[in-house]
Formats: structure tokens, sequence, C-alpha cells
């Protein structure tokens, strides 16, 4: 085979198009803004843990007062832990509250088992919030994370493949929430204390992440955010800068004035 008959190889370099470039920026932009509002990999761990901590002091011992105190005292830690490091609290107070309001169901009922009932009854409400607000057409996700794109709720009217993408990431919320109470609200009449805590674990963080990769997977494919606090900013600079022009028009015609009339 001669040179001429030898195929030869493409060695042209493929270089990213503005649309590539633009896709990849928004992947980046919706990553960080899902791992903004839902904690990340340590907002897992600080809503896992309590709960964990919990049912094994439980099954152990079978000690009511000993378990809650033990989950209130890690919640409380992890609290100080992130003030200590000057980071966000929020999710570790949501889950200072929720274990808070669980050691008050089991210590006044006397029921273990309680100690679980006010986060079902969350996840419930949250899953049925996910739902009525999509029906309404404003779907919760996007009020959740509207404000962490600087979009707030110019999706609503501005940017309908966005909104569609919302209320698909909503419905998912709410139908995987619905499954999970599906699971956990028969096991909370039938199975024991322990039985129950050790599904709540396993439970806890794979339908949270089948949630947010699906949210992920809808937001990546809609349009990019509208920047509404970018086009306030760019409204108040060309605002001044029109000022600015109409003073120094104005101080113009009152020099000219002058240099008439002398």
């Amino acid at each position: 085979m001669t040179s001429l008959d030898k195929p030869t190889e493409d060695t042209t370099v493929k270089h990213p198009t503005a649309e590539d470039i633009a896709a990849a920026d928004a992947r980046a932009v919706t990553e960080a803004a899902l791992f903004e509002a839902f904690g990340g990999i340590r907002g897992m761990v600080e809503t896992v843990v309590p709960g964990l901590v919990f049912v094994t002091i439980f099954t152990i011992n079978k000690n009511l007062h000993m378990s809650a105190i033990a989950a209130l005292a890690v919640s409380l830690v992890l609290v100080v832990v992130r003030l200590a490091m000057k980071d966000t609290v929020k999710h570790a107070f949501s889950g200072v509250f929720g274990v808070a309001f669980g050691v008050v169901f089991a210590m006044m009922t006397g029921n273990a088992k309680a100690f679980y009932l006010p986060g079902m009854l969350y996840t419930l409400g949250l899953a049925l919030a996910y739902i009525v607000t999509t029906l309404c057409g404003v779907p919760l996700i996007g009020l959740i994370l509207g404000p962490v794109f600087k979009e707030n709720l110019s999706w609503r009217t501005r940017n309908p493949g966005r909104k569609k993408a919302y209320a698909k990431a909503s419905w998912a919320w709410g139908l995987i929430l619905l499954a999970k109470c599906a699971i956990l609200f028969p096991l909370y009449w039938w199975a024991d204390t322990a039985q129950l805590g050790w599904v709540l674990v396993a439970l806890k963080i794979p339908p949270f992440l089948l949630a947010v990769w699906l949210t992920w997977v809808f937001l990546a494919k809609a349009p990019a955010p509208i920047d509404v606090f970018a086009e306030m900013e760019a409204e108040e600079k060309a605002a001044e800068e029109k000022a600015a022009a109409e003073a120094s028009e104005s101080a113009a015609e009152v020099g000219g004035r002058h240099r008439r009339d002398g």
C-alpha cells in the first residue's frame, strides 16, 4: 500500500463551541445551587446521624431517655461545630428542631416510636406541598431554588421552559416522598421501634439523592435562569448615568446662558 492509499488520521482538535461552554456553565451553576440549597454531603450526614444514634442506643439497651438525650446532644454538637467554623447552620438547626420535636413526642407518650412521628409527618406534609404547589402553578422547588439562582420568581412569567423544569422536579420530589411515606407509616403501626428506626435510617439518603439527581437532570436541560439582581443593578447604573448626563446638560445650558448674558 502506497502512502496515497493509507487512510489519513484526523488530527484536527475539536474546540468546544459557545453552546458547549454555555451548557457546561449551566450544569456547574445547577450543581452548585443544589449543593447550597440541600446542604451537600455534610447536610445529609447531619440529618442522618441523630436518628442513627437514637436507634443504635435504643437497639442496645431499650432506654428511651438515654437514646433521646444522646440524639439531641449530637444535634446540638453539630450546630456548635457549624458555629465554630462560621458556616451556615440552617441544616444543622433544622436537625435540632426535628430531633427536639421527636424527643418531646416520645417523652410525652412514653412510646419510643413517637420519636420518629414528627419527621414522618413533616415528610408527608412536604410531599403534599410539592404536589399542591405544582398543581397551583407555583412549584415548590422553584420557590426554593429561585433565590439561589438569583432569578427569584422570574421563571413564572418570563422563562416558561424553566418553569416546566421546576414543575417536573417538584413532581419528582412529591412522588418520591409519598413513596417513602407509603413504606414508613405502615411500619409505624406494625414494626417495633428498632425495626422502624433502621428502616428510617436506610431510607434517609437514597430517596433524597434520587430526587436531587432528577432535579439536576431537569434543570440542566432547562433554559438558563434570568439573573434579576444583575438586571436591577444594570437598571440602577443606567438611571445614574442618565441622571449624570442630564445634570451635565443642565450645567452646560446654564453656563451658555451666563456667557450670552455676559
